[in-house]
């Protein structure tokens, strides 16, 4: 079992940057990606971005050259860099980790607004 944390979302203005972070605890050494997706109200829950255990990374097309994906092994951590943010980014944000299965964490909440 994988069990995950997120922490970082908050309020932020149109332009402005969060990072947000996951981490890991339990079985953490089968884990083979991780990632973030988010959802936003209305909308299909949609895969931002993730990492892979060679280092290879996924981005949406939406947040390519804004948001940066990045692991610390040493600290069981992903993080998600986010630049640049837009009102569209508005979402609340859930880490996931796969090895034999999926394993989520609660999600935390991005809200981008003046």
């Amino acid at each position: 079992q994988v069990q995950l944390v997120e922490s970082g979302g908050s309020l932020v203005q149109p332009g402005g940057s969060l990072r947000l972070s996951c981490a890991a605890s339990g079985s953490i050494a089968s884990i083979n990606v991780m990632g973030w997706y988010r959802q936003a109200p209305g909308k299909q829950r949609e895969l931002v971005a993730s990492i892979v255990n060679g280092g290879s990374t996924y981005y949406a097309d939406s947040v390519k050259g804004r948001f940066t994906i990045s692991r610390d092994n040493a600290k069981n951590t992903v993080y998600l860099q986010m630049n640049s943010l837009k009102s569209e980014d508005t979402a609340v944000y859930l880490c996931y980790a796969v090895n034999q299965g999926v394993a989520w964490g609660q999600g935390t909440q991005v809200t981008v607004s003046s």
